[in-house]
């Protein structure tokens, strides 16, 4: 049960050409094995480089604990000088395995297989960390020494059917495969992506709308440019808690701003005279982590 990161791309078998009035599709040949070779050699290289600069590699690490666990399991799954015992992979067309990366490319769909491309979409986008939960319940029971025996899908060569876990060590396999926050989990490149400027060319339209994409996405850029960046409170407000503050609960009219208040001295006698607190409220202690704790 280590952790096996990786990604899902799907990726047009050509490229798109800009034309008067719209775009066109240039098919290109599948890649070769060599190609793939070459770009599975760029990305483990570059891989690499990323994690030796976070510090998830060498041993030492983060001193972050949530951090800490995707690279000690990185560190595990990344272990140079142990000899792999399991037996290598089938040789496969447009597939390359190197020193424990791999790329995959031999997947194809048809152009008119929509619901293929549906499943597919739906595979590379599922939630890690969901599908992982939902198929360690199946597979989790408890041993005998009170441990959590975790059977795998295969067994190894030597026969092992089960790894044995801790509580505290099974938590951490779980805890590294909670995503970053604020981390898009599903990301668009190319023409594809949402600034492109031939994406509306490209994104289905209904009826009449698609032939007038082009202009729509002309007055949408032009309405962006027109838009203040800044958000008053009343706004931000009714976003965040569905609350419009300048409809009366009393006559159902709508409230006007008069005056904005910022002396402490009459905004504490406002709060006075409607009985309200005029202390702000008291803050919790900070709390250290839990690993400080003992848990």
């Amino acid at each position: 049960m280590q952790v096996t990161p990786h990604s899902h791309a799907l990726v047009p078998e050509g490229v798109f050409v800009p034309g008067e009035g719209g775009v066109r599709f240039e098919a290109l040949p599948p890649p070769t094995q060599g190609e793939v070779e070459r770009l599975l050699r760029v990305v483990r290289h570059r891989v690499l480089r990323l994690l030796e600069k976070r510090g998830a590699l060498p041993a030492q690490g983060p001193e972050d604990a949530l951090q800490a666990y995707p690279a000690h399991s990185l560190q595990q799954r990344l272990r140079w000088t142990e000899v792999d015992v399991r037996p290598p992979p089938n040789k496969q067309p447009r597939c390359a395995l190197l020193e424990g990366f791999s790329l995959h490319a031999n997947t194809h769909l048809h152009a008119n297989d929509r619901q293929g491309l549906e499943r597919r979409c739906r595979y590379g986008a599922r939630g890690a960390l969901a599908l992982a939960l939902a198929l360690a319940l199946e597979r989790l029971s408890r041993a005998e020494d009170g441990r959590i025996a975790y059977r795998m899908k295969r067994p190894l060569p030597d026969g092992t059917t089960h790894l044995l876990f801790t509580g505290l060590e099974l938590l951490r396999r779980v805890a590294s495969l909670v995503p970053p926050p604020r981390a898009n989990l599903t990301r668009f490149h190319g023409v594809f992506a949402p600034g492109a400027k031939l994406r509306p060319f490209l994104v289905p339209q209904a009826g009449a709308q698609e032939a007038s994409a082009g202009l729509e996405a002309a007055a949408r850029k032009e309405r962006m440019k027109e838009r203040t960046p800044r958000v008053d409170w009343a706004e931000l407000l009714s976003r965040t808690f569905d609350v419009d503050v300048f409809a009366c609960m009393r006559c159902g009219g709508r409230r006007r701003v008069l005056a904005y208040v910022k002396e402490a001295g009459g905004v504490r006698a406002i709060l006075e005279h409607l009985g309200l607190p005029t202390a702000g409220a008291r803050l919790a202690p900070a709390r250290g982590p839990p690993q400080a704790a003992g848990c």
